[in-house]
């Protein structure tokens, strides 16, 4: 079985890597194990300085990732590049704060002394998406290597030249062989990794789906998982919000990475005393977006990762189309070559629409009227997701006690959802469980020791 990296763009072959091979895998997992007894012996000052170093190479080679990002995936330029120097920011802010995270904390009890040690579990698998490359990779390694844990990547089959460039990259930085390794292998072999006694814990991040079936294998071997799955984020709009800055934040929103974001907004919803004024503003900035070549840095709008995932996103629009909704910018397929799809505004969408019930992995804006502010937190909690969410408004009190509502890992008052080193970020309902960044994600993969010295 072979890899191929194909130029989502023009549609070429860029290259091609054969899969690994079963006695490929368990090599690799044996030399994870072997190096785990290592590398979790390492002080904290040590591992500091490799991070230190991978985040100074993130950021001189900023550029030949981006460019590596746009040819694998069609990530804008500007998009890539900005991607490797937010991987460098969590580099840094682990290798500043990760000895205070996992320093022991003295409990008072009837015993001499007590304590809590927060200690490293081995081998974690990741289970990584395209949409991010570089991001998504980082921001479970940097914390999970830093707790002296080691890492196995598998990451999207489209995206195997990232998916090398990584550990190249650590390598690079002086972290030891076997400490962190990508394995080029099909999702068939995901079951049999998690299996694998020396296989500490799973992160994902994907499809609902997708977290289904590993959440299967590994409850069946008992491994500890984080999930960040899905999402069909709301961007809520009230009577006294904005609209103008609404309007730029929503394009933007929407927009982020050519719209293939779990965290994207998806589903506007806008309160009928100012819909149309919103509608208006909204489709007016969309329409400015420039799709394009996305090594041309002026482009805001690359093609879609793969030409199957652009034809199932048009797929959303006609359905939804059929059951009511109506176009107002976009939704159709360009000719030429490139798995590209225009920004899109559909209107009138509610429940039953596929614009409305699933995830739009795309460039495509769903805009739902509620009739006030209780009808649009319902409509904004009226989903199988919660990943995160946006709510516009000139009253701080009612912004804070609306978000206590709205059912979402992440909510961000007059502005976009962004993810942050220094925030726990996940979701709940179908968008998984688990944190990942700050403390709180870097305390997911280590054993929470009791010690009791009587």
């Amino acid at each position: 079985m072979t890899v191929t990296a194909i130029n989502p763009a023009t549609g070429d072959s860029i290259e091609t890597y054969e899969e690994m091979t079963a006695g490929d895998v368990r090599e690799a997992i044996h030399n994870a194990d072997a190096a785990f007894q290592d590398w979790r012996r390492t002080p904290f000052a040590h591992r500091t300085a490799l991070m230190k170093k991978a985040a100074q190479l993130l950021r001189d080679r900023s550029a030949e990732y981006g460019r590596l990002m746009a040819l694998e995936m069609g990530k804008p330029l500007a998009g890539g590049i900005s991607e490797a120097e937010k991987c460098a920011w969590v580099c840094d802010y682990y290798a500043d704060n990760a000895a205070a995270f996992l320093a022991s904390e003295t409990v008072e009890t009837d015993a001499s002394r007590s304590f809590i040690a927060f200690e490293p579990i081995g081998v974690v698998l990741a289970i990584m998406p395209w949409n991010f490359p570089f991001w998504q990779v980082f921001r479970f390694a940097t914390p999970a290597l830093m707790a002296g844990n080691v890492g196995v990547l598998k990451h999207a089959s489209n995206v195997p030249r990232c998916a090398l460039a990584i550990p190249a990259l650590l390598r690079a930085a002086g972290v030891p062989e076997g400490v962190f390794q990508t394995v080029l292998v099909g999702p068939d072999v995901v079951a049999g990794l998690i299996a694998d006694r020396r296989v500490a814990a799973v992160t994902l991040t994907g499809s609902d789906a997708a977290g289904r079936r590993v959440a299967e294998s590994a409850g069946h071997a008992l491994k500890k998982t984080v999930m960040e799955l899905g999402g069909s984020d709301p961007f809520v709009v009230l009577a006294d919000a904005d609209l103008d800055a609404a309007a730029r934040t929503a394009a933007a929103a929407r927009l982020v990475n050519s719209g293939q974001s779990c965290i994207a907004a998806k589903r506007f919803i806008a309160v009928e005393e100012i819909a149309d004024a919103f509608v208006e503003r909204f489709v007016a900035e969309m329409r400015t977006r420039r799709m394009g070549d996305p090594l041309d840095r002026a482009t805001q709008v690359g093609p879609q990762a793969r030409h199957d995932l652009r034809d199932q996103l048009h797929r959303q629009v006609e359905a939804s189309v059929a059951r009511g909704a109506r176009l107002l910018l976009g939704g159709e397929v360009p000719g030429g070559p490139g798995a590209f799809y225009p920004p899109t505004v559909l209107v009138g969408v509610s429940r039953g629409m596929p614009a409305f019930d699933e995830e739009t992995f795309g460039p495509v804006a769903a805009v739902v009227r509620a009739h006030d502010e209780r009808d649009a937190v319902a409509l904004a909690n009226d989903s199988a997701y919660g990943l995160g969410a946006s709510l516009w408004t000139a009253d701080r009190a009612r912004a804070e006690r609306l978000a206590a509502e709205i059912q979402a890992g992440v909510v961000v008052v007059n502005g976009q959802v962004r993810s942050d080193p220094r925030m726990p970020f996940g979701g709940v309902k179908d968008s998984g469980w688990g944190r990942e960044l700050s403390e709180f994600g870097m305390r997911e993969f280590v054993n929470v020791k009791s010690v009791i010295v009587t």
